[in-house]
């Protein structure tokens, strides 16, 4: 089976954090450890230097050795290696030839640079970098750095012939609806994959069925930085629900999932803690050595190391 084919049965695919040491620096060991530990739960893939790695890794030299890091672990693996891909263009299509040179199948395009840019230039950009590497669409929350696209521009990136997938993470239910239409309408539903990253809504995603003008879309799978942690019971729950379990039950757990998200994702700070907070859970787990960013401005806000404590107590089974 290719890929793409395996991208579309829908698979569970960890955002990777960035282990850092005291000082700030690569922690090889336990980055290395973390991907392993994806890898042993099932993940079908890994998204590495996106948002969740932290984009500052570009500032510092740190993209090519950790993207090069995840490569080598899961060298043996079948996973799907998804790059993040930032920047202006000029930028986006060096990362892109880095990715595809390291292995990657696909370029996650975050399009946070290109601000001000119109919709015909946003596809050009798109069109640009799809001619180095796979697309994977991104629509990322305008809270961490993400823009509003208007339909226009997800039903034109739908055109786009390598484009493989969209992750789709607004966190706004009418946007996430344009992107979802913009798939129907294109008549690429079974070429392009639907990938939920709407870390506070992931059950409810991955359960409904979208019908729009006689077409039905379904995400196949999530993209997630919320499963960076957890990642053996998220591959779990994505099986239970392929499998067709009660929907009520499932959406029991969604609900929980969406409780210990707000801890991690620090929502009810404007998700200032959401890389520590996701951190925070992976030191207690022993698979980080500290929650340690690279801005040492980002760190737990006020009360959040609590919360945390009470979503882990609560939703044990969540976090294996």
């Amino acid at each position: 089976m290719s890929w793409r084919e395996r991208l579309h049965q829908g698979l569970v695919i960890p955002a990777h954090p960035l282990c850092l040491t005291p000082e700030r620096t690569l922690d090889e060991a336990h980055q290395r450890a973390l991907t392993r530990y994806y890898l042993d739960s099932g993940a079908g893939g890994l998204a590495v230097g996106v948002h969740t790695t932290q984009f500052e890794i570009r500032d510092c030299g740190l993209l090519r050795p950790v993207l090069e890091l995840a490569a080598q672990e899961a060298r043996d693996s079948d996973a799907i290696l998804i790059a993040g891909i930032c920047g202006p263009t000029a930028q986006a299509l060096r990362e892109a030839a880095q990715a595809k040179d390291l292995g990657y199948h696909a370029g996650l395009l975050s399009l946070a640079a290109l601000r001000d840019s119109t919709v015909e230039e946003l596809i050009q950009h798109a069109r640009a970098v799809s001619e180095v590497i796979p697309v994977f669409g991104f629509y990322l929350q305008p809270a961490v750095g993400g823009r509003v696209l208007p339909h226009e521009f997800w039903r034109r990136l739908c055109e786009i012939e390598n484009l493989c997938g969209i992750k789709v993470a607004p966190f706004h239910r009418y946007q996430t609806l344009d992107v979802v239409r913009a798939v129907a309408e294109s008549g690429r539903e079974n070429e392009i994959a639907l990938y939920t990253g709407n870390d506070d809504n992931i059950v409810a995603d991955l359960l409904t069925p979208f019908t729009f003008g006689g077409t039905t879309v379904r995400f196949a799978g999530g993209l997630l930085g919320q499963w960076a942690v957890g990642t053996k019971s998220a591959v779990q729950l994505l099986r239970r629900i392929h499998e067709g379990t009660n929907p009520s039950l499932l959406l029991a757990l969604g609900a929980q999932l969406t409780d210990l998200n707000s801890a991690l994702f620090d929502v009810s700070n404007s998700f200032h803690g959401c890389i520590a907070g996701i951190h925070e859970v992976l030191v207690r787990q022993g698979r980080m050595a500290g929650r340690w960013c690279l801005n040492p401005r980002e760190d737990l806000s006020p009360g959040q190391a609590e919360e945390i404590g009470r979503v882990m107590a609560a939703y044990p089974h969540l976090l294996e």
